[in-house]
């Protein structure tokens, strides 16, 4: 008998578990729903928007603009050297900005964002929480996922776009600074390839992967600081720290899931 209690626990433990993930996919997105609707509900705050369009955007230009230069001519280098085999370095410029605009741009844009402004945006919902100001709020009547999470979404939603599109130009940039200023590629080339082969849909699908982004990074790390105190390996500080991690991570592991996907449906 015990040893058939024995086989039986693995399967319960993973019983447990899935069902478990799946309750915490119904919770976050019970608080998507919650934090969207209140994103346009009246009056509208400008203010807190702006606030944050600030810091998620406007204080994350300069990590998109070093990371979006060392991409470009990371991609510039490795692709001169890849297609001067072939005889084909001409393409070098519609590599770039193909491989920007379609895949990188998107993807490290949000990355890099979330490890500046997501793990923020955790920390400090999540010290709201464990020092009951968001109960304070709760207690004056004012809606937490309103007051929170509404402006820190639309924000990002609007945030994340333009810093992809920075993302792109400074890349494009720094592959024709290493192709054509270092490795003597005509610049006239390296643009012309860049105009012909990049079409309206390869920018509408990358802008479609920052929009997608955006959601995703915000509502995670909002979620995690907003149930810091429902955490059970830790409370406090140390529930603080695991909630900002967990966001990081969670949030990035979608990114890279997500790209996949929408990539599969717009090739």
């Amino acid at each position: 008998m015990s040893q058939i209690a024995v086989m039986k626990n693995p399967l319960s433990a993973l019983g447990r578990r899935s069902i478990s993930m799946i309750q915490e996919m119904g919770r976050i997105a019970i608080f998507f729903y919650r934090g969207f609707v209140h994103m346009f509900s009246l009056p509208l705050q400008i203010s807190k928007i702006v606030q944050q369009i600030h810091f998620i955007g406007m204080k994350s230009v300069f990590v998109i603009v070093l990371t979006g230069a060392s991409t470009g001519m990371v991609l510039g280098l490795q692709g001169y050297y890849t297609l001067v085999k072939f005889g084909s370095e001409g393409l070098l410029g519609a590599a770039v900005a193909l491989t920007l605009i379609r895949e990188m741009g998107p993807v490290m844009s949000a990355i890099m964002v979330t490890a500046r402004a997501g793990s923020a945006i955790a920390a400090e919902i999540g010290i709201m929480r464990i020092s009951e100001q968001i109960d304070a709020l709760e207690t004056m009547d004012i809606n937490p996922m309103r007051f929170l999470v509404g402006p820190r979404l639309a924000a990002s939603l609007i945030s994340f776009p333009l810093l992809t599109a920075i993302f792109d130009m400074v890349g494009i940039f720094g592959g024709y600074l290493t192709g054509s200023v270092l490795l003597g590629i005509n610049p006239g080339i390296y643009f012309n390839r860049i105009e012909t082969s990049v079409e309206m849909v390869d920018i509408t699908g990358g802008f479609v992967k920052s929009l997608l982004f955006a959601a995703i990074v915000a509502i995670i790390c909002c979620f995690q600081g907003y149930y810091t105190h429902t955490r059970s390996q830790g409370f406090g500080a140390r529930g603080v720290s695991l909630s900002t991690t967990s966001a990081v991570v969670i949030s990035c592991v979608l990114i890279l899931v997500t790209d996949y996907v929408i990539t599969s449906f717009l090739l």
